[in-house]
């Protein structure tokens, strides 16, 4: 039988093409990290790009070591925004998880025959 996955958008899809009710994996995380550790870096140093090949004393090593730079920081910046990401995620989903088994087994042990907390 197919599943019903919700549709995500295309930027969506692949940052976090995750719905949270469920702990991601150890290789669904480190997908996520890697992502967010190139994808965001690499946007800061296209939008710097325009900036530092007009400027007017910008040696070509002055530029390569400045988008290094931006890259590296924005690698780890993002990284460890991600880790965080996906560790809030999996808590969240692990309490609700439990949440939902108490759920069932105390709606389960409400089902008597003797008419249960409201009568009969």
């Amino acid at each position: 039988m197919q599943q019903n996955r919700p549709r995500l958008f295309p930027l969506r899809r692949l940052l976090f093409p995750y719905s949270g009710e469920e702990p991601l994996t150890r290789a669904q995380g480190t997908r996520v990290i890697i992502t967010w550790a190139i994808f965001f870096p690499v946007v800061l140093m296209v939008g710097t790009l325009p900036f530092v090949l007009f400027a007017k004393n910008a040696s070509l090593q002055g530029t390569v070591l400045l988008l290094l730079l931006i890259f590296l920081a924005g690698a780890a910046l993002f990284s460890g925004l991600a880790w965080l990401v996906v560790f809030t995620i999996n808590r969240s989903a692990r309490i609700f998880q439990a949440q939902r088994a108490r759920w069932s087994t105390t709606s389960v042990s409400n089902n008597n025959p003797s008419g249960g907390r409201h009568g009969s």
